[in-house]
């Protein structure tokens, strides 16, 4: 008997929970409007409306010799014909698979464009006509697994990988004979930056080491955080004059001397916002960029700062998030953020002058295939942005306004680098696009 009133207790709660679940609720709601703490989505608004926004003229550039264009990743407006169109295309390797990815922008020196595909094979086609010149597999003789590749950069005749084999491998650029290996402390996923004869890289275990050019020995290394998880890819330290910026997975910002590693100062990219478990990652993927004695950095985790390159002290600072690299452009920064957003801002201050959504998801009605975008680059007047689901748009850098859209032959998720007033794009399949 006990054991059967028991059960009608049970039973008879349940009935109740289910009734209240199911919305016959005999207690009314409390009065006013719900919003949920955990939300992580922020829309951007203009700040300042009507300003007008003045850009420096395109200038034409014969080079874009490692990624982010120059060592200090400050392109600024470029130059390229009023009316691109498509001249050739030609597959340029492995393409990104469930496994491997994609990760090393093109870049152009020597009327030659450089590239590096998801088995770590480099290739050097001739920019005119697509035509492959020559083609180096870096993978060493005792290893059968692919891991991701990180990049390339160029100088001096040399062209210079990081490895997901924990190598930095120098190639002479005309004929891709081996001028030297490296072993460092771990793989790379972030291309190296070269500036007067020091090449430096940052492992997955986020150390800095800077090499000799010339024989690839190690000058000094720096160590930051390390981190048990990441976004897949990585960034490439910023360098202009004797100041080394280097972004870390642990969303630690460094500034350091390039002739031997001292810490200038340090800063942190995040923010306590975000709730879910992969926004909390702190990884710097947007590469830093230098210009005109400030550095501009974004951090996935939602936050945005403009830091005075001498003393560090933070000059502003935004809860804005991205794993794209930011753009400068005279007073201006444009960038993608993490919801999508294209957005321009005043570089001196960080007010948000306009904000375009763009596409987020493949179905839009069924919230799949989330899109990742890829730059913007600014060339002639017009923002350039890639897409994963094979979209290439152009935005006006003045207003925000959607210019222009084309197919591509597949998705793109990685910013095109221009160079002789070409852009160059590679596809997620390994195709390298030539528009002129």
């Amino acid at each position: 008997m006990m054991r059967r009133l028991a059960l009608v207790v049970v039973a008879s709660m349940g009935l109740a929970a289910c009734s209240s679940w199911l919305g016959e609720n005999s207690k009314p709601p409390l009065p006013g409007k719900r919003i949920s703490v955990l939300s992580r989505d922020k829309t951007l608004e203009p700040e300042a409306k009507g300003v007008d926004i003045k850009l420096p003229p395109p200038e034409p550039n014969d080079d874009w010799p490692q990624a982010g264009g120059y060592a200090n990743h400050a392109m600024h407006h470029m130059e390229v014909g009023d009316r691109l169109e498509k001249q050739w295309s030609t597959g340029v390797g492995a393409g990104a698979g469930k496994r491997s990815r994609l990760l090393a922008q093109p870049v152009v020196a020597e009327g030659t464009v450089f590239t590096m595909d998801a088995e770590s094979a480099v290739r050097a086609v001739e920019a005119k006509s697509g035509k492959t010149l020559w083609k180096r597999d870096l993978t060493p003789d005792d290893e059968d697994t692919t891991f991701a590749a990180g990049g390339i950069a160029y100088e001096d005749g040399m062209v210079f990988a990081t490895t997901g084999f924990a190598q930095v491998v120098a190639l002479e650029a005309k004929t891709g004979k081996v001028a030297w290996r490296q072993t460092l402390s771990g793989p790379m996923r972030g291309a190296p930056t070269v500036r007067g004869g020091r090449v430096f890289v940052v492992t997955v275990d986020n150390q800095t080491h800077c090499l000799s050019a010339e024989d690839g020995s190690v000058q000094w290394t720096h160590q930051g955080i390390s981190e048990g998880a990441s976004l897949l890819g990585g960034s490439s330290p910023a360098v202009d004059g004797n100041v080394v910026v280097v972004p870390y997975s642990s969303g630690e910002l460094f500034a350091l001397r390039v002739e031997n590693g001292t810490v200038l100062w340090q800063d942190q990219l995040s923010t306590v916002r975000r709730t879910d478990n992969v926004a909390t990652m702190s990884d710097i993927r947007g590469r830093p960029i230098i210009d005109r004695g400030r550095v501009y950095a974004i951090g996935h985790a939602d936050l945005l700062v403009a830091i005075e390159l001498r003393s560090g002290r933070r000059l502003w600072e935004r809860e804005i998030g991205g794993i794209q690299s930011p753009w400068v452009a005279g007073d201006y920064l444009f960038l993608v953020t993490n919801n999508n957003e294209a957005v321009a801002l005043e570089a001196k201050t960080g007010r948000v002058l306009w904000v375009t959504q763009l596409a987020t998801w493949d179905d839009e009605e069924d919230k799949t295939g989330r899109i990742v975008w890829a730059g913007p680059v600014l060339a002639s007047d017009r923002l350039i942005l890639g897409s994963s689901n094979g979209k290439l748009v152009s935005l006006s850098p003045y207003t925000g306004e959607v210019l222009g859209k084309v197919s591509i032959s597949d998705g793109v998720t990685i910013a095109p680098s221009v160079a002789n007033s070409t852009m160059f794009f590679l596809t997620n399949d390994a195709d390298l696009v030539a528009y002129r």
